[in-house]
């Protein structure tokens, strides 16, 4: 990715930031800290992935008829990827990717097997289940923890890798 990309990439990240704070000071976000939080390491995930050079489709995308939502849907060249976001503002003795436990692996897989359904193709393009851990952790700079094909269509897999 070439410098221009990176700036306009880095510009759109100061202006969202700049609009979210003048938002909060307006009162206009009265929600839960640990909503903002999420929302917040929900967008420097998605510059994050804007800079490794992914190309971001859907944030917070949600089937309507199913519960739950995709964080971020991406394409990475061909793989479709389906991102769940953890974000944390402190390093706590359990890293923030571990609070994706089965319930939450099955949702993400529904919504996903949603997502790939309504696409216009008609066979499913490769895709993968990826972690991606956000540390806002105050006076320090944000840390990524990317865990590419954390999960994958069904737990029998996984076992098999254990």
């Amino acid at each position: 990715m070439g410098w221009m990309a990176q700036a306009r990439i880095t510009a759109a990240e100061r202006t969202l930031a700049g609009l979210n704070w003048i938002s909060r000071r307006r009162g206009a976000a009265d929600m839960p800290a640990h909503l903002v939080t999420g929302i917040d390491g929900e967008n420097a995930a998605f510059f994050y992935l804007r800079r490794k050079g992914y190309t971001v489709v859907a944030r917070r995308w949600s089937a309507g008829n199913l519960p739950g939502d995709l964080d971020l849907i991406a394409w990475q060249g061909p793989m479709l990827c389906f991102i769940e976001v953890k974000t944390r503002t402190a390093h706590d003795i359990a890293p923030a990717e571990s609070s994706v436990d089965a319930h939450k692996r099955n949702t993400l897989r529904r919504l996903a097997r949603q997502y790939v359904r309504q696409l216009p193709q008609e066979t499913a393009p490769q895709s993968r289940f990826d972690v991606l851990s956000v540390y806002m952790v105050p006076g320090q700079e944000k840390e990524f923890v990317h865990f590419e094909g954390s999960f994958g269509w069904s737990e029998r897999r996984e076992d098999e890798w254990k």
